[in-house]
C-alpha cells in the first residue's frame, strides 16, 4: 500500500513543497562548499605586520542562490565566537523593511538581521573606521554588493588593506540583459577572492543569468538596469534558456 501511495501523482502543493525542499538542499550544499574566512583571518589586525592578512571577498551568483542566507550564516559564525561584525545592504533595496533606525537583510528561508544602509554617496571607509574605533570589528559583510559604486568598492578594499578587517561582499554578477553591474565589475576586478554560489535552472543546469519577466511571464528585454523585485519579476536561468527567452 505504501508503494502504491508513493506512485500516485503529487498534487500542486506537494510539487511546490518538493521544489522548495530541493532549493533548500542546494543552499545547504553551497554553504558546505563555501570557503568561509578562517577564525585566524577574521581577527582584527593589531599591528602593521598583521594588516596584510585581511582580504576582500566577492561571493556572486544569480537570483535565488542563497546569497543572503550565506551572508547571515557567516555573520552568525563570527558572532557565535564573540566577534563583532558590521552589516551593510543597499538603500535602494527596501524589501526588508525598516526596523527602528536599522533595516533588515532577509533571506528566502526566513533568516534576517539588522544592517546599515549604503547610498551612492556613503563613505564606507569613514563609517566603518568610526565604528571600528568604538568597538573593534572582526568582519564587514555587504549584501546587494552589485549596487556599490566603483569608489565604494575601493573603500572596502582599503578597509581590508589598511584597517585589517576582512570584507565579505555578496551580490549579483549581471543584470537582466547579461551586463555587469558597476559594483560587481569593480569587485571582479580587484577582490582578493572570487566565489561563485550556485543556483539551479528549471532544466537542472547551473543558473547564471537573471531573466526579468512581466506580469504575464514574458521576458523583458529593455528598461532600467535596476528594478527591485523578487520571484514575481526575476527568474534564474542557465545561459541556454536565458538566450532562448531573450530571442523569442
Amino acid at each position: 500500500r505504501q508503494r502504491r501511495h508513493a506512485a500516485l501523482p503529487r498534487n500542486e502543493a506537494d510539487q511546490e513543497r518538493a521544489k522548495h525542499e530541493a532549493s533548500f538542499r542546494e543552499v545547504l550544499r553551497t554553504m558546505d562548499e563555501q570557503p568561509f574566512v578562517s577564525i585566524r583571518d577574521c581577527r582584527p589586525a593589531r599591528s602593521g605586520a598583521q594588516r596584510g592578512m585581511a582580504k576582500l571577498y566577492f561571493y556572486y551568483a544569480s537570483m535565488n542562490a542563497g546569497k543572503s542566507t550565506n551572508l547571515l550564516q557567516a555573520d552568525f559564525n563570527y558572532r557565535e565566537r564573540g566577534m563583532a561584525t558590521m552589516l551593510w545592504t543597499a538603500a535602494i533595496d527596501d524589501r526588508g523593511g525598516p526596523k527602528g533606525d536599522q533595516f533588515a537583510i532577509e533571506s528566502r528561508i526566513g533568516l534576517h538581521a539588522e544592517a546599515q544602509r549604503f547610498y551612492r554617496d556613503t563613505d564606507l571607509w569613514a563609517r566603518v573606521k568610526d565604528a571600528h574605533a568604538v568597538q573593534p570589528l572582526s568582519c564587514v559583510l555587504v549584501d546587494e554588493a552589485q549596487f556599490l559604486n566603483r569608489q565604494q568598492v575601493w573603500q572596502l578594499a582599503r578597509i581590508a588593506d589598511e584597517a585589517g578587517i576582512p570584507v565579505l561582499c555578496y551580490g549579483l554578477r549581471t543584470d537582466f540583459q547579461g551586463e555587469l553591474f558597476e559594483g560587481s565589475a569593480a569587485l571582479l576586478g580587484i577582490a582578493d577572492s572570487l566565489v561563485e554560489l550556485k543556483a539551479v535552472c528549471h532544466c537542472g543546469r547551473k543558473a547564471t543569468m537573471n531573466l526579468r519577466v512581466d506580469q504575464g511571464g514574458a521576458a523583458v528585454k529593455a528598461g532600467a538596469q535596476t528594478e527591485i523585485g523578487g520571484n514575481d519579476r526575476y527568474v534564474a536561468l542557465c545561459r541556454k534558456h536565458f538566450s532562448e527567452a531573450m530571442n523569442r
